[in-house]
């Protein structure tokens, strides 16, 4: 069984762990891939400081162990991430452990995340995906639809509570 609760401050390893796990999503990826993840500046700014208003998330848990998280935050267009759309509209980040991929543990987590979000009033999400990277197909099925990409890869945003007219 897998039980799906919010992030907490003390979680700020396992979210440091899980973006070593997206960042480095490819077979073959080595542990020096892993350990170097966090030094790029641009990919550790999705747990530096991490608990800061606005910052909110949750975590995937199998007998009392974490497994997976997603989580989201906002940047500003002066220090963007990887799937930047608007200040407004916050940037997730999600990753599950190899072992328990391909069991619902992503959509669990992505669906709890999204409700997180709406139930807060955001606007929207967003969230950069590297071209070949399965999960794709997973943040397609929740509703994230592409506003940009090339190549390498897209930007992908689900809106959640649009604005009135």
């Amino acid at each position: 069984d897998v039980l799906v609760r919010a992030a907490r401050p003390d979680d700020v390893p396992l979210l440091e762990a899980m973006l070593r796990e997206a960042a480095t999503w490819r077979p073959g990826s080595t542990d020096a891939d892993r350990a170097a993840a966090l030094l790029n500046p641009i990919t550790a700014r999705y747990v530096e400081g991490w608990g800061r208003p606005g910052d909110v998330g949750v975590v995937a848990e199998t007998g009392g162990r974490p497994i997976g998280a997603a989580w989201y935050r906002r940047f500003t267009p002066a220090a963007p991430a990887y799937g930047f759309v608007a200040a407004d509209t916050p940037e997730l980040a999600i990753a599950v452990a190899v072992p328990h991929r391909g069991r619902g543990v992503g959509t669990a987590l992505l669906e709890a995340l999204v409700a997180a979000a709406r139930t807060a009033g955001e606007p929207a999400l967003s969230l950069s995906v590297e071209a070949g990277n399965p999960a794709r197909v997973l943040y397609e099925r929740v509703g994230f639809r592409q506003v940009c990409g090339d190549r390498d890869g897209a930007t992908l945003r689900l809106v959640l509570n649009p604005p009135h007219a």
